[in-house]
């Protein structure tokens, strides 16, 4: 590990301050940027805790809910509102990492973790554009099980880790950052980049930008919505597919949806088709299949995951059933 200096930041303009120094990360939980920098994989010259900013979980008259970006992931999990009024955001979270993962790692954390892809933390032996641009992918001609169906590129198949993210990108949340030029707000689901020819660069934050709180809109029929994970095994392992939906239902028809994937892409996926597709539609199985084969229509498969295409299909159609059985 190389040498850094380290501060605790006062507030957020102080945070932004430090944070736009040359080679300056962000830290809040640590639970994956000092894993990258044991590894060589992060090598920041200034690491600026932002740990100590809001964590506040607040909420708003018009019915949305903002969590501060240093609130802890059990906090959020466990908080009345998320859980009566977002349950896939507490079930996305209890998939995603063990209780002491949770006590510690951030919503601005989670929302910033890098792939786990075998080949991006093999500093030694594997080429990797997302590491070292312009090396190569070996990835794609490797053991390709668990990475990109959807939104691939020739430079980079990994795909997104976060379970959280999955869940916030069908809630249409929000992303509030400040930086030198001002406060905004992202879409969550225009935060992450697809890789493209430029695999290296993962969001569309602006140098030294930081996430201050992530903003739930009022979503009433979000009340009933799951969060599914499917895994090699039951304890804590990346997705294979994960799917968070929730479904509105007016007589069997669809009223609206909101539907998101996890393990097939180098962002959490935003199912926009197959929204579309459903709206208007009877709620049963033919109309579930015909919706995400609608979405799932460009999916390339690599040698070693083609069995993702089938089984995103399967998890989405029992995630809705489960969500029409519920509501009927």
């Amino acid at each position: 590990m190389n040498s850094f200096t380290y501060a605790r930041a006062a507030d957020v303009i102080d945070a932004v301050q430090q944070g736009t120094r040359v080679h300056a990360k962000y830290l809040g939980g640590g639970t994956n940027l000092v894993d990258l920098m044991r590894e060589t994989l992060e090598q920041p010259s200034a690491l600026v805790d932002v740990s100590g900013l809001s964590s506040d979980i607040t909420e708003r008259e018009d019915g949305s809910l903002l969590i501060g970006a240093a609130a802890r992931n059990t906090a959020v999990a466990e908080h009345r509102a998320v859980r009566t009024r977002y349950p896939l955001l507490a079930r996305a979270i209890l998939a995603g990492a063990s209780g002491q993962i949770r006590n510690m790692a951030t919503v601005g954390g989670n929302l910033l973790q890098r792939t786990r892809c075998t080949y991006f933390y093999d500093n030694d032996g594997s080429r990797c554009n997302k590491r070292t641009p312009g090396q190569g992918c070996d990835a794609i001609q490797g053991f390709n099980r668990i990475h990109a169906i959807l939104g691939a590129s020739p430079s980079c198949v990994a795909t997104h880790p976060s379970d959280m993210c999955v869940a916030l990108a069908a809630l249409d949340a929000l992303v509030h950052v400040t930086g030198l030029d001002g406060s905004r707000t992202i879409a969550v689901v225009d935060l992450h980049r697809l890789p493209g020819d430029h695999p290296e660069i993962e969001t569309n934050l602006r140098p030294g930008e930081l996430i201050t709180a992530v903003e739930l809109p009022a979503l009433p029929f979000a009340q009933r919505s799951v969060y599914r994970k499917v895994r090699d095994r039951a304890s804590y392992a990346f997705a294979l597919i994960s799917v968070a939906a929730a479904l509105d239902l007016d007589h069997g028809i669809v009223k609206d949806v909101r539907l998101a994937l996890g393990g097939v892409a180098h962002k959490p996926w935003r199912a926009l088709k197959l929204e579309a597709s459903l709206k208007g539609q009877p709620a049963t199985t033919q109309s579930f299949l015909a919706a995400v084969e609608e979405e799932l229509a460009d999916a390339t498969p690599l040698p070693h995951n083609k069995f993702k295409v089938e089984l995103a299909k399967r998890t989405v159609v029992a995630v809705l059933a489960e969500l029409a059985g519920d509501i009927s």
